[in-house]
């Protein structure tokens, strides 16, 4: 088996990969990695013939209250159509032309601008409805940004639209090997030779599953240095073997350079998804339909 996190940003220079296979009982880790095109990715992956379990950092599902409009089953058959509605990846500029078929917003700070008044202008009662349940604070980290807001920090927007529209759109309208979890079922079932399984995987909840705590901010290096201890701690509970390259990587606080919460935050994915795939953590979904349907889930999250 293999199993992999990208942590997905808008520019290709900050999308890093760590990968993981298991081999006698173990998971060696490699040294994170720029992804490049995804498809070529994966496609090597698969043409060795295991099962690729594949976290992304990035929303995949949509919220109810815009899903109860779409005509489509569910969120793989809206990602399949997507292809050919162009327009719905052109983030809109004014509150003027929001619509259902173009919801992102917005391009830049403009009066007015407020997620209830983004809300409102796609026909829903509060900014609530832009999120998806878990996408919701819980007792334990802050609230993740809603899946059609485009700007400043705490977005992902931005990411989901990379995503989907140059990669996961085309690659399921082409009928690319891919599941979708938790919308085609349990990551367990799913994983099968020659077939590669998506997941959506939340670093900051990644973080609190694992035990550790960020002792400052994962954009600083010297913070990022002082978790290496409990990370590496980590690993050997995992019975996670680094390569060499990725030892001295988290020894070294993941580099001094902007990109290195980038590779930290593939790290933490990868040992989200090692924790379900060995059983050590349930991959928990609520029983409620749309959240099965159309919201998704975060791997490994039970709050």
């Amino acid at each position: 088996m293999i199993a992999l996190h990208a942590d997905w940003s808008m520019h290709p220079a900050k999308r890093y990969y760590s990968l993981a296979r298991r081999v006698d009982g173990k998971w060696l880790l490699k040294n994170p990695a720029l992804v490049g095109d995804p498809r070529s990715l994966l496609g090597g992956l698969l043409a060795e013939g295991a099962a690729v379990a594949m976290g992304l950092d990035l929303p995949l599902g949509l919220p109810r209250d815009y899903a109860a409009h779409c005509p489509q089953p569910d969120f793989p058959a809206f990602l399949r159509q997507s292809p050919g509605r162009p327009d719905f990846f052109r983030v809109n500029e004014t509150l003027e032309t929001i619509s259902h078929a173009r919801p992102f917003y917005p391009t830049r700070g403009v009066k007015g601008m407020t997620r209830l008044s983004h809300a409102q202008a796609l026909g829903m009662a509060s900014a609530a409805g832009l999120s998806r349940q878990c996408d919701r604070a819980t007792p334990w980290r802050p609230a993740g940004a809603p899946v059609f807001w485009t700007l400043g920090a705490n977005q992902s927007g931005k990411a989901a639209i990379s995503a989907w529209r140059d990669w996961l759109g085309p690659a399921l309208a082409a009928g690319a090997p891919l599941s979708l979890w938790p919308f085609e079922g349990g990551l367990h079932e799913l994983l099968r030779p020659g077939r590669a399984v998506l997941a959506e995987v939340y670093p900051a909840e990644a973080l609190r599953q694992l035990g550790l705590k960020m002792p400052g901010s994962k954009r600083v290096a010297e913070d990022r240095l002082a978790l290496a201890p409990a990370l590496l701690e980590c690993l050997d509970r995992l019975g996670a073997v680094p390569e060499a390259a990725l030892r001295a990587a988290i020894q070294a606080g993941f580099g001094q350079d902007a990109a290195g919460e980038d590779r930290l935050d593939c790290v933490l994915g990868l040992l989200c998804m090692l924790q379900v795939l060995d059983g050590r953590r349930e991959d928990h979904v609520p029983a409620d339909p749309w959240i099965r349907r159309w919201e998704g889930w975060v791997l490994g999250q039970a709050a």
